[in-house]
């Protein structure tokens, strides 16, 4: 299914959520004005390395971030597999790999980097290798 956050879709395989069409898009509604934090969905994670990846991003506050370095080393793996299990997320936005970010950059989103850019800053987190 097509979300749509700060004017531009995401596509959120709602297989994966339990919770019916209206109940997702109302709390990303919220999500977007400011109403809602985190999302009170039960989502149905993979099996393997991409749904740890998954829990792992799900445990982030909104407005803090963790390195793709950060998450390698909690799940004893590589950076480079840990963006690869983020690229392959089902469920963006509700599952936050947006948080996931480069040591000194924001390095890649499915959405696009300004999306990334707009929902961290939207959350108050700190870019890396931008100033506070």
């Amino acid at each position: 299914m097509q979300i749509q956050i700060f004017g531009r879709d995401r596509e959120v395989d709602a297989a994966r959520i339990d919770a019916d069409a209206e109940t997702i898009h109302e709390q990303v509604r919220e999500y977007e004005a400011g109403e809602r934090t985190a999302f009170d969905l039960e989502i149905e994670y993979p099996e393997g390395f991409t749904g740890r990846v998954m829990q792992a991003m799900t445990a982030i506050p909104a407005g803090e971030t963790r390195t793709y370095g950060d998450i390698a080393r909690d799940l004893e793996s590589a950076p480079i597999a840990v963006g690869q299990a983020c690229g392959r997320n089902p469920v963006p936005i509700v599952v936050p790999c947006h948080r996931i970010v480069g040591v000194d950059s924001l390095t890649g989103y499915g959405g696009g980097l300004d999306l990334k850019r707009e929902l961290l800053e939207h959350e108050g987190a700190v870019i890396p290798g931008e100033s506070a």
